[in-house]
């Protein structure tokens, strides 16, 4: 029986918060479910513009926005200053030091906590948001001390964009005296905001602190100093056993009752730890701490997106600080986020979502941030919808989803093997699916610098055609359900399976990255790609191929933290993602490692070795990346070279997705078995 909270595995003590390099670089996430978040560092200096203590999303689940950067802490103690915070300025300056007075650091479920010590005093700090609003709790208690801590601390304010950065000029913000602290309103126009603080004493102030240095985004190459408006000082006393909540909302009317919402967030952990114990008790049983640390971490990256013929819809962030959401991101990670965890009705409203915005037999790539017509300039994100679909129809057997989602699916299959945008259709010759034109990115590996498309990926890549292998068998299969005539879905099966041995470069003993390519016929790089070919469920590949593709892949892609996008030896190979955009950019597909990739290379080692316990050893040292860089979480990049340092996102949904279902089914029987059979049966009935 799963307890209704996990003992934090997570926890640091003076040994990592007393050393400002090892606490900056070990960050710290919440989220409110409408794509809202609170971010930074153990040591409390801001390293990057995407951190803040509120960034509301003032357009569900985009418009983020900087509001509120950070509250800088001190506590004077019988007669003594301790500050408890701390920055990075421009000028080189460190100051204040406060990371020298945190005792320990760690997370409560998803809820950071630090502890204070100086003298015999222990004072508290925990950080969480309130679901479904742009609010954010501060709480600060006495824990112990002989006599009251006096507690102050100063409130930084902002009102930008979440990608940008202030350089503040003469802006001159309103502020104004709220009940229990204050008002501001930063131009006319915007949203106003709160800070308030029950039972503190609040001197007003407008004063531009100039010159935070943000050292990630030096690393990135991108401006690295920003200034914020030092807005009031909070004051009380607090004797030993005593709080003070700060309310930092956008909300007309927030909740300010903290203990109360504090519950609120402790129940709602608790539940999703409880639905997934539910759903597989066997899992919960046996799982190791980082696996339940990704089933809370899920959560974060499942956002509300209210659409008219859906008002009810969901979606997925496809990473934080800085993406949206993304249709591929989406639909890869869903299963791993909504069916390991137990949570299929999620499942069934994200799809269900997607569904309404379908065009042309196209999922959106991405929602823009500042609103606007979605992109539709991704050939594999309608296959991953598919897939998805696919999943939750095996979980569920929900037939009435089903029929819903059923006159989309078949659309997609229509749009694609008539011909849609970007001159993705099937090629009657051999029923494969060719996708490309020049200057548009449209697999996942879509780095693109100005006109410069990194991977163009034009003609028949090996993926996609794995995808679209699974997705006519898909159909054939919810056919049948639905008692719809299987044979134009089996056929096209057959002739695309008859033909995927143009893939097969045997002189490599592996596939082609992408075949029927403009100019190069067929491109023999090796990359990841291939491995979708033995991890989907019905394989056009023999057994000795599968083992092949999955034995190239150890050799010369596998890492620890996950699979290289591109072989070194190979030309172009770029081990270390640094520099700025345009050199990281350029390196992103070019051997970087992608944690999400190791969960299919688990799941396609799994199939051709049968052997659960090494495809679960192949997870486990990104599972315990959770205590590292993004913490609870996983990230979404590391350097291709060792160490493979961690890089991009702190907390990647399809990355913890991934992981999560990849583990689970390395408890299962051996998926080699049913895999085979089906491509038997299926050879029959093609």
């Amino acid at each position: 029986m799963l307890p209704a909270q996990i003992e934090s595995k997570i926890a640091f003590g003076r040994e990592v918060c007393g050393v400002l390099e090892q606490a900056e670089e070990r960050e710290w996430l919440v989220t409110n479910g409408i794509g809202g978040y609170a971010s930074g560092t153990i040591s409390g200096n801001l390293t990057r513009r995407y951190h803040g203590l509120l960034v509301a999303a003032l357009r569900p689940p985009l418009g983020r926005t900087l509001l509120i950067a950070k509250l800088e802490e001190s506590a004077i103690y019988d007669g003594a200053e301790y500050p408890l915070s701390a920055n990075r300025w421009a000028g080189g300056a460190i100051e204040p030091k406060g990371f020298v007075n945190i005792e320990s650091f760690c997370l409560e479920g998803s809820v950071p906590v630090w502890r204070f010590a100086f003298a015999d005093a222990l004072l508290e700090k925990r950080v969480w948001m309130r679901r479904n609003e742009n609010t954010t709790y501060v709480k600060y208690t006495a824990l112990r001390g002989s006599g009251p801590i006096r507690f102050a601390c100063k409130a930084f304010v902002n009102y930008r964009d979440f990608h940008g950065a202030t350089h503040a000029g003469n802006w001159k913000m309103s502020i104004e005296p709220a009940a229990s602290g204050l008002k501001i309103i930063a131009f006319e126009g915007a949203v106003p905001f709160f800070l308030l603080a029950q039972g503190a004493q609040v001197a007003w102030q407008h004063e531009w602190y100039r010159g935070f240095f943000l050292p990630l985004e030096a690393e990135r190459g991108l401006d690295a100093s920003e200034d914020h408006l030092f807005a009031a000082t909070f004051s009380r006393e607090l004797p030993s056993g005593e709080s003070v909540t700060f309310v930092l909302s956008c909300e007309e009317k927030p909740e300010c009752d903290g203990e109360k919402a504090f519950r609120e967030k402790r129940e709602h952990e608790q539940a999703l730890l409880r639905a997934w114990a539910a759903h597989d008790p066997r899992a919960a049983a046996t799982a190791p701490p980082w696996i339940r640390q990704l089933v809370l971490a899920a959560d974060q990256f499942i956002v509300k997106r209210s659409l008219p013929q859906e008002p009810d819809g969901r979606s997925i962030i496809a990473g934080y600080h800085w993406f949206g959401d993304w249709g591929r991101d989406t639909m890869i990670a869903l299963p791993g986020l909504t069916l390991v965890t137990g949570r299929a009705e999620i499942a069934a409203k994200i799809l269900r979502a997607f569904a309404c915005c379908m065009d042309r037999g196209m999922l959106p790539n991405n929602f823009p941030d500042a609103g606007g017509i979605p992109e539709y300039n991704t050939v594999d994100a309608a296959l991953w919808f598919i897939e998805a679909a696919r999943q939750y129809f095996e979980a569920t057997r929900d037939a009435r989803t089903l029929r819903f989602l059923y006159p989309v699916l078949a659309e997609i299959i229509r749009a694609y093997n008539d011909g849609t945008r970007h001159q993705i259709r099937a090629d009657h010759r051999d029923g494969l699916l060719h996708a490309g034109e020049p200057g548009v990115q449209l697999t996942w590996m879509d780095a693109k610098i100005g006109d410069w498309v990194v991977t163009p990926r034009i003609g028949k890549p090996v993926e996609v055609n794995a995808l679209w292998y699974n997705a006519l068998l898909a159909m054939a299969d919810f056919s049948v359900v639905l008692g719809v005539a299987p044979d134009l879905y089996r056929e096209a099966a057959g002739k695309v399976q008859r033909n995927f041995g143009k893939f097969w470069n045997a002189g490599a003993g592996y596939c082609y990255d992408v075949i029927d390519a403009p100019g190069i016929g067929c491109d023999a790089t090796v990359r990841p790609n291939p491995i979708f070919a033995v991890s989907l469920v019905h394989s056009p590949l023999s057994h000795e191929q599968q083992r092949a593709v999955v034995d190239v892949c150890a050799r010369r892609l596998l890492t620890s933290f996950g699979l290289r996008s591109l072989a070194p030896g190979e030309s172009g190979y770029v081990g270390r993602y640094t520099g700025g955009p345009r050199e990281r950019d350029a390196a992103y597909h070019q051997g970087t490692a992608w944690g999400w990739l190791l969960g299919p290379f688990a799941l396609a080692h799994l199939r051709v070795y049968r052997d659960a316990r090494a495809a679960a050893s192949f997870l486990e040292p990104l599972g315990n990346q959770v205590r590292a860089n993004g913490l609870g979480a996983l990230g979404e990049i590391f350097d291709g070279d060792a160490p493979f340092a961690p890089r991009g996102c702190i907390a990647q949904a399809w990355t913890v997705a991934e992981l999560l279902r990849a583990w689970r089914a390395t408890l299962a029987e051996p998926e080699t078995d049913r895999g085979e059979a089906t491509a038997r049966d299926r050879d029959a009935a093609i």
